[in-house]
């Protein structure tokens, strides 16, 4: 008799029905967007500071360079010694001294130009007065040599190489960040879902074999059967947490910025007048009519098939091998040395697909880890959104689809004489000789 849809059931309604699943199902939206909304709330604050930033240009090169923002304003110096300049900021509580010497050219180097501050300045407003100098001295220079600045605006010349492919479709430089962001995203979800809800199926078997419950129920249901059931209701009560952070965080988030005032998108941007000056630059419109073609250029069909076949493949794959090491041990201390040769393959899956598919999404090393079934949901995954053949996908996922299948028959042979098994610590050496038995 096929007891696999009672197990499931089973193994799901115990899952949504334990008191920490429920708690951790609400709490932690809760914690995670108030965790955003702090964050947030501290970059505002941070960006709407006012500062004031004193000059002193005993260079004389420099002194009309600064223009005042929304929120820095800059003093001139000028006329004062370097000692009165660094006792009136001090008085003044400034946020720093921006000290020119004195210089018989305009070859200036970090011996000429210093800042002083009571503590370490931002980083964005150092490289914001870096870059005010070195434009300002670069125009003196060719202004010196008789060039206008008339002529130093019309040699000005952005280039940005129009991408397209043979059969006609256009593409950006910006393309692969898309395509990065997206493929990322996809193998990142599957590397976290493993890590969270493999752990929570090796759990459930430990408690059960530890408990004795596992002898009563083995005597009527196949050791396959209960594992399956495991693995799939244990799935299926992930999917459904997983749904309830999405709904429930959109909508806390909507709430908190709203009622709060508190721009969540202040976290992405913590150097608010860096950004303000990138979105105000000539190339702004253009970089985000890219953006729309990136997005318009991804397969974003093929994404979505593709996501649920390796998801759940990758998965499944996965949750087999972690319902074998709860089965193999007596408590989770004694998972340790089981748990490497599971979790390098997932790093290692991550590693080739940021360092390796945004570079070469097509080379010898993204195509072959895009095979490896333990790499591939995770690399294959990363490759999509760049072009691969759907031959390549489909092979990919026969590869998985039967390593799965070999995975369950060795974890099941695993779990057929481990959960039966008590008080000693397992040995590689006896795990394959358990599945001789």
């Amino acid at each position: 008799m096929n007891h696999l849809p009672l197990i499931i059931k089973r193994e799901y309604l115990t899952k949504v029905k334990n008191k920490s699943f429920i708690v951790m199902t609400f709490l932690s939206p809760l914690i995670m967007i108030a965790l955003v909304a702090v964050v947030a709330y501290l970059s505002q604050l941070n960006n709407d500071k006012q500062r004031t930033i004193s000059i002193l240009d005993e260079s004389g090169y420099l002194s009309d360079v600064f223009q005042n923002t929304d929120n820095t304003t800059y003093t001139n110096l000028s006329g004062l010694n370097f000692n009165d300049a660094i006792a009136l900021v001090k008085e003044k509580d400034d946020y720093g001294l921006l000290y020119i010497a004195r210089v018989d050219s305009m070859d200036m180097s970090s011996a000429n130009v210093k800042f002083y501050s009571e503590e370490s300045p931002s980083l964005g407003i150092i490289s914001g007065l870096e870059e005010r100098i070195e434009k300002r001295l670069r125009d003196l220079k060719l202004q010196k040599d008789g060039v206008t600045m008339a002529q130093i605006e019309a040699s000005k010349t952005n280039i940005d190489i129009a991408q397209e492919s043979f059969e006609g479709e256009k593409s950006s430089k910006i393309d692969n960040i898309i395509k990065l962001a997206f493929g990322g995203a996809a193998g990142y979800l599957l590397f976290m879902f493993i890590i969270i809800y493999g752990n929570m199926i090796m759990r459930s078997v430990i408690e059960e074999k530890t408990s004795r419950i596992i002898e009563v129920i083995i005597s009527s249901v196949k050791p396959i059967q209960l594992m399956m059931g495991k693995i799939i209701g244990t799935s299926l009560a992930g999917i459904t947490q997983f749904a309830i952070w999405v709904i429930l965080g959109s909508v806390l988030m909507i709430i908190v910025s709203s009622i709060f005032g508190i721009d969540l998108a202040q976290i992405n941007s913590p150097q608010q007048e860096m950004m303000d000056q990138a979105m105000q630059a000539d190339g702004a419109q253009a970089m985000a009519e890219n953006v729309i073609i990136a997005i318009g250029n991804l397969p974003l069909t093929n994404l979505i098939i593709a996501f649920m076949f390796f998801f759940i493949g990758g998965y499944l794959l996965y949750s087999s091998l972690y319902a074998a090491i709860g089965a193999a041990v007596d408590n989770e201390t004694d998972t340790q040395q089981f748990m490497l040769p599971i979790l390098m393959p997932l790093i290692l899956a991550v590693y080739v697909g940021v360092f390796t598919v945004i570079e070469d999404p097509h080379g010898t090393v993204s195509t072959v880890f895009s095979f490896i079934p333990l790499t591939s949901p995770v690399v294959m995954l990363m490759r999509i959104p760049f072009g691969v053949p759907i031959w390549q996908q489909g092979l990919s996922l026969v590869l998985l689809i039967g390593t799965f299948i070999l995975a369950v028959w060795f974890a099941a042979k695993i779990y057929r004489v481990g959960i039966l098994m008590y008080g000693k610590k397992p040995t590689y050496k006896e795990l394959f000789k358990w599945l001789k038995y």
